[in-house]
Formats: C-alpha cells, sequence, structure tokens
C-alpha cells in the first residue's frame, strides 16, 4: 500500500495533467500550474513540481520545453488518455468513474 507522500505525488501528478487537459493548448508553463495546483488544495514547492513535472515527462505524459527556470509543460495524447481515465499509468491517480471532468 502505498505511504502518504506516494499518494499525494499521484494526485499532484492526476492534477497537473487535468490542469494542461483543460488549455486550449494543452500547455502552461511552470509558475501558472503551480498557481493551478494550490488552488487544488497543494502546496508543492518549485523543486517539488519541477521533479513532478520531469517523472510526468519521463512517463511520456507530458513533454518539456523552454529554460529550466521557468519550464513549459505540454499535454501528449497518452497523457491525455490518463488524465480523462481512458489509460492507466503507475504512480498517477486514476480517476474515478464518472470523474474524467473537473467537479
Amino acid at each position: 500500500m502505498p505511504g502518504y507522500d506516494q499518494l499525494i505525488a499521484e494526485h499532484l501528478r492526476l492534477t497537473i495533467l487535468r490542469c494542461l487537459d483543460d488549455q486550449p493548448d494543452y500547455a502552461l508553463n511552470q509558475s501558472l500550474l503551480l498557481d493551478l495546483v494550490e488552488r487544488f488544495g497543494f502546496a508543492p514547492s518549485q523543486d517539488r513540481l519541477a521533479t513532478q513535472l520531469a517523472w510526468l515527462a519521463e512517463q511520456g505524459l507530458i513533454g518539456l520545453g523552454g529554460p529550466a527556470q521557468c519550464r513549459v509543460a505540454t499535454l501528449t495524447r497518452r497523457g491525455q488518455d490518463v488524465a480523462k481515465g481512458r489509460a492507466h499509468a503507475p504512480g498517477v491517480k486514476r480517476p474515478r468513474p464518472g470523474e474524467t471532468a473537473w467537479a
């Protein structure tokens, strides 16, 4: 069973993917993502958010570009499938049935 820190990371990763999915161009910079995830009850540091973005990129769920000080995350097709619950990625919380959009 995952520990508390792992559960928070899984929820944060799903929230990041959903935030990107809500954008017309499926992209946000790291600073805007930090502001958005705070609205959903998360309070990650810049370093923690950067770590989660790097992890999502390693899994092929997002692309990362731009300078290291303000990376731009772009949702991939696989990332969108995970955000909507059509695919599963270990380490990312799966949405509950009927929870494929923000409440």
